[in-house]
């Protein structure tokens, strides 16, 4: 792996445990194992190092949710494969801990690659929903967007919940919760 690799991989770490403002180019360079001058010579400063970790992020969590959106099986049992995905509940989403950060949602660079994520997510599920709409696997009055926000909502606020109460059950229940709503929903 090159200087720059590290540096992004080390940036990535550190956005998801500390956040954007609690991650100084100290700590950056200290994980990536990097000399001094090595982030400015890839990068004009920690922000557009973060921005491109963020948008690595992004494309990992793109390549996974879409790998299982677009896999085998009915449109429900695709969204509850995404629901179901193994998680680090007490770790939480490197996309949605970068919401709890007011210098990320003051800049609009940084902001950008988590709402077009999020975004995507939302429009990616919305499209297996209406699938399953189309082939009446959902009643026909089924608002897809909507049905899509909530799935999204349950695993960021499964998250929450877990790490509130260090417990990984309560990121469990809430996927369960979801899961057990689309297959009731599915089969009317």
């Amino acid at each position: 792996m090159d200087t720059r690799t590290h540096l992004v991989e080390a940036t990535r770490g550190l956005l998801w445990e500390r956040g954007y403002a609690a991650t100084s180019p100290k700590d950056i360079l200290s994980r990536a194992g990097a000399g001094q001058g090595s982030m400015y010579h890839h990068f004009t400063g920690k922000q557009e190092l973060a921005v491109t970790a963020l948008e690595e992020s992004a494309a990992a969590m793109r390549a996974e949710a879409g790998g299982l959106l677009s896999g085998e099986g009915t449109s429900a049992e695709r969204v509850i494969a995404y629901l179901e995905r193994q998680r680090d509940s007490l770790r939480g989403c490197r996309m949605g801990r970068m919401t709890y950060d007011a210098d990320v949602l003051a800049t609009p660079d940084l902001l950008r690659p988590v709402a077009e994520t999020f975004g995507w997510l939302v429009e990616t599920i919305a499209k297996v929903i209406a699938q399953g709409i189309e082939e009446r696997e959902f009643p026909a009055a089924t608002n897809a967007h909507q049905l899509a926000s909530m799935v999204v909502a349950t695993v960021q606020g499964g998250y929450v919940l877990a790490r509130a109460q260090q417990d990984p059950a309560a990121f469990d229940a809430a996927v369960e919760g979801a899961t057990r709503l689309l297959l009731s929903w599915s089969q009317r």
